[in-house]
């Protein structure tokens, strides 16, 4: 086969030689950029998924000769900057990946590059900052601290403030802390209940991730709520920390190995027992399933938790398929418009949440809309100065998209991506503005609970 034909086989992932001195040679990373970048020139199928493939394209058009070699070298760290790793172009557009002889990997060579910004202490402590989830949730659940950090944010000269010192966009939308977290909220753990007689097989193990434990606790209790309807046990996981994501979208390898290292232990029993792990995040689901196990790809244990990584819906869909999943839903939705997040795309698990409110649709009336497009939002990337204006843009179709469909409510599986799209949807303006809701909270208000 031509190389100019692309690839028709399926898209293979090379583990990250993430260790090795060459990975942090600049000189061999700049080398390695010009050649992606180049093929990248020559094919621009990418071009509508985020803002690196336009600044790069607009960077050749605008040089003297239309070629990539009038584009200086230093300015290949603007395309390296609007990458947000999601993955999109390697497993949805790029005809040049693995197996292919070309050997394209656009996310991992834009994950070279901000791994050696990283290293040379390029990264600003702003962004490091606002990556610390860990550091913020701790303030979440302590009394009159909660409220009154949540009340200052409402402020527009607080937010000119935290714009001007953390590059925080005043006019971006940001989480409120809870008042209590989820792991405060929520029993340690569900005992099965019988269904038609039997106890139901199945046992999840609920790692609760940093934002629904910190910020949206009941997008937690909706699914615990949901696996106890169902009569399946679950734990809660007790000493989970941030999954690494946030690191990893900075480039802070080895802050993405402690988090590893504090994380696989905690889980690694209940992957050895036989339990699903869910994570309610995709991201967070992602990092288990993928990144973690492309950056030590010879970790047993990191493979073995990997096995047992399930996106909710996934898992819902699998139980429904073996016939175990409670179909009794009671409450009609209406219209709804949903959003499939980046990183619940690349999972390569398809259409699960679709898969589940077509089932819902079944029972209740409903008319749901998927949007398989980019929020924008993309973790920190949506909130900061430097990018939020690009976010919005990004996300443009899909508030249009969203709007378009006069739904009652508006969902993403990525809840920092819903909220992005709320605020989208309600700048396009309208009479009726719908309402924000998990898909996971949409699924405990159908089954009436």
């Amino acid at each position: 086969m031509s190389t100019r034909e692309g690839n028709l086989e399926a898209p293979t992932r090379h583990p990250l030689d993430w260790r090795s001195e060459e990975f942090h040679d600049e000189a061999k990373c700049l080398s390695e950029l010009e050649r992606v970048f180049e093929i990248c020139h020559g094919c621009r199928r990418c071009v509508s998924l985020c803002q690196s493939f336009p600044t790069l394209f607009d960077l050749i058009d605008e040089g003297g000769t239309g070629e990539l070699d009038a584009v200086d070298k230093a300015d290949y760290w603007k395309v390296v900057d609007q990458c947000y790793i999601c993955d999109l172009c390697y497993m949805t557009k790029c005809p040049y990946v693995p197996p292919h002889p070309w050997n394209v990997d656009f996310p991992h060579t834009m994950l070279r590059a901000k791994a050696i910004q990283f290293r040379q202490g390029k990264v600003p402590l702003a962004s490091r900052a606002l990556a610390a989830t860990d550091m913020h949730g701790k303030l979440a659940g302590i009394p009159i601290v909660v409220q009154t950090v949540n009340a200052v944010n409402r402020q527009p000269a607080a937010r000119a403030v935290l714009e001007k010192t953390l590059g925080v966009d005043r006019n971006a939308w940001l989480p409120e802390l809870a008042e209590r977290t989820l792991r405060r909220s929520a029993p340690p753990s569900g005992v099965e209940h019988p269904v038609d007689g039997e106890r139901a097989p199945g046992r999840v193990a609920l790692f609760s991730t940093c934002y629904i434990n910190y910020n949206e606790p009941g997008i937690g209790l909706d699914l615990l709520k949901v696996l106890e309807h169902n009569g399946i046990a679950y734990e809660l996981v007790r000493k989970d920390r941030c999954c690494g994501m946030p690191q990893l979208e900075l480039g802070d390898l080895q802050g993405v190995e402690r988090a590893m290292h504090a994380n696989i232990p905690q889980l690694l029993r209940y992957a050895r027992e036989g339990w699903a792990i869910l994570a309610g995040v995709p991201s967070c689901t992602l990092m288990f399933k993928q990144e973690l196990p492309l950056m030590f790809p010879d970790d047993a244990e990191v493979l073995a938790v990997r096995d047992a990584m399930w996106d909710p819906f996934e898992y819902l869909m699998a139980r429904h398929r073996d016939g175990l999943l409670k179909t009794d839903f009671q409450h009609s939705l209406g219209r709804v418009a949903y959003q499939i997040p980046c990183h619940g795309r690349v999972q390569k698990i398809g259409r699960k949440t679709e898969e589940m409110f077509r089932l819902v649709g079944k029972s209740t009336q409903l008319e749901f809309t998927t949007i398989e497009r980019c929020s924008g939002h993309a973790g920190t990337y949506g909130v900061k100065k430097a990018h939020h204006a690009d976010a919005m843009k990004i996300g443009k179709p899909v508030f249009k998209a969203m709007a378009a469909a006069q739904p009652d409510y508006i969902g993403s599986d990525c809840p920092l991506g819903g909220h992005h799209i709320a605020q989208g949807v309600a700048e396009l303006g309208g009479d009726a503005q719908p309402r924000l809701a998990h898909p996971l909270t949409l699924l405990r208000m159908a089954y009436g609970l």
